[in-house]
């Protein structure tokens, strides 16, 4: 896992690199992978990246191809990514709510078989238009739900509606897609931190992801070209074909080592051990929907809700 970010852009050192407990390999919050390359180079790929991924989807939309994914509804943080989400059950008048990694929670990464739920909060998000725009300030009113056991999420409820931030914003929520994703599905991990926009396809699932003390369950792996750096944590993982969130990129092994922090190693059913270097993952969404109830609330007594109890 990259751990989040520390600083802005002027940050060089990745300190769990973002694709661990960031996001990069592990999208790491907020810093250059691995401080491999300096911020401005790094930011300065994420443009033409950035720039490379829009006409690349502007081009499939003219040619009726995937639906073209932009980061409207996707936020920025201090030291990761993240989007403004909805689901299925949600209405326009509940709170809004900002979904990113557990390692990215501003209080520290939570321990293994660590949950929290309903913990005030003020943290604050940059909201983004299409064009990767900071459009508004949202603030959080508490942490819903975090956790890094089994999956790596947190939940961030807000102070404004899905409603208010159509109607001063014009940016409408990502849907959050309530199905199991599909091994070959055309994905886009968009990042608010960087304002860059990866593509790959997902490459298949992972049965046991392990880094470190952690250990995350039915992990999504990507194909090679979603090489994601630090301060990608928290970035939603979009399918490309129905515009909706499918998962949330986390991790990746950097350096080669065996199930070591930043090195997620893939364990199967019968404990047999394999990494993969430079490959990166995301943890899947779709069973967050069975623990919300009618606005917006966790409850993770509902039936058929797997999400870790504290």
């Amino acid at each position: 896992m990259r751990r989040p970010l520390v600083g802005a852009l002027t940050t060089t050192t990745l300190l769990l690199a973002g694709a661990t407990m960031a996001g990069a390999g592990t999208a790491a919050a907020v810093s250059p992978d691995g401080g491999a390359a300096s911020a401005s180079a790094t930011a300065s790929a994420a443009v033409s990246a950035t720039t490379a991924a829009a006409g690349a989807n502007a081009d499939a939309s003219a040619k009726g191809g995937h639906k073209a994914v932009d980061f409207a509804g996707t936020v920025a943080l201090s030291n990761c990514s993240g989007s403004l989400i909805r689901l299925p059950s949600s209405s326009d008048n509940d709170p809004g709510l900002v979904m990113t990694n557990g390692h990215c929670l501003e209080t520290g990464m939570p321990g293994p078989g660590v949950v929290v739920t309903d913990k005030p909060s003020t943290r604050t998000f940059s909201l983004l238009d299409s064009s990767a725009n900071k459009v508004a300030t949202l603030r959080a009113t508490k942490i819903s739900y975090a956790t890094m056991t089994d999956t790596d999420v947190t939940l961030y409820e807000l102070n404004t509606t899905y409603a208010q931030i159509k109607q001063r914003y014009g940016i409408n929520a990502l849907g959050l897609s309530a199905d199991h994703p599909v091994s070959g599905t055309p994905i886009k991990v968009v990042s608010g931190f960087w304002k860059r926009i990866y593509s790959c396809n997902v490459d298949g699932f992972v049965y046991r992801l392990r880094e470190s003390d952690w250990t995350w369950k039915d992990s999504l792996r990507y194909t090679p070209s979603c090489n994601t750096i630090g301060g990608t944590s928290g970035s939603p993982v979009i399918d490309a074909n129905t515009g909706k969130v499918v998962a949330i990129n986390n991790t990746g092994n950097e350096s080669g080592e065996r199930c070591t922090m930043n090195n997620p190693c893939e364990v199967d059913e019968n404990g047999q051990v394999t990494v993969r270097k430079g490959i990166n993952y995301a943890q899947e969404t779709y069973g967050i929907a069975k623990c919300i109830k009618v606005g917006n609330k966790v409850d993770l007594s509902l039936p058929g809700c797997a999400l870790p109890k504290p």
